[in-house]
């Protein structure tokens, strides 16, 4: 079975074949402006307006934790918005980061990806600003993803 594999880079620009889905982490109240999302933003419009239309139309939608949004930014790339984070500070519920919202979020990734036949490239999700635990999002996705036959490449953002 394979495994997630680790490269220094940078997660919105995935060099490999075939169609990609870029996946990260956002917060439940509409908040984009911080983190991994200005890296996505400077890179493309759609992922970020999207979030925030979806936001703004939650009466009418599935915008909550664990939700999904995938949003086509180039022929053979989407951006995955996946709500996994309970606002935006750490207070007393602790750090924002919701791992079964993660899970879920996750699960739903997999369906998508595979009927995309996709690889998946992201950041440490939830391990940034959500003030997550590697050691606790890398098994959610060894078992949404990696097990069910997706490849998968995290990016630790190099200096330089």
């Amino acid at each position: 079975m394979s495994e997630i594999a680790y490269i220094r880079g940078d997660a919105t620009v995935p060099s490999v074949k075939g169609a990609k889905v870029i996946a990260h982490v956002c917060n439940d109240i509409g908040g984009w402006g911080k983190g991994f999302v200005l890296a996505l933003s400077r890179r493309w419009p759609e992922p970020e307006a999207a979030y925030r239309a979806w936001h703004r139309e939650r009466a009418s939608n599935d915008f909550g934790l664990g939700a999904l949004q995938l949003v086509r930014v180039k022929p053979d790339v989407w951006v995955a918005n996946m709500i996994g984070q309970r606002g935006v500070r750490t207070g007393s519920k602790g750090v924002p980061v919701r791992y079964e919202a993660i899970d879920t979020a996750l699960s739903r990734l997999a369906d998508r990806v595979l009927e995309l036949d996709a690889s998946v490239h992201m950041p440490r999700i939830g391990c940034g600003l959500a003030g997550g635990k590697w050691s606790r999002v890398e098994p959610l996705v060894t078992e949404r993803l990696v097990r069910r036959g997706i490849a998968v490449t995290v990016y630790d953002h190099g200096d330089g």
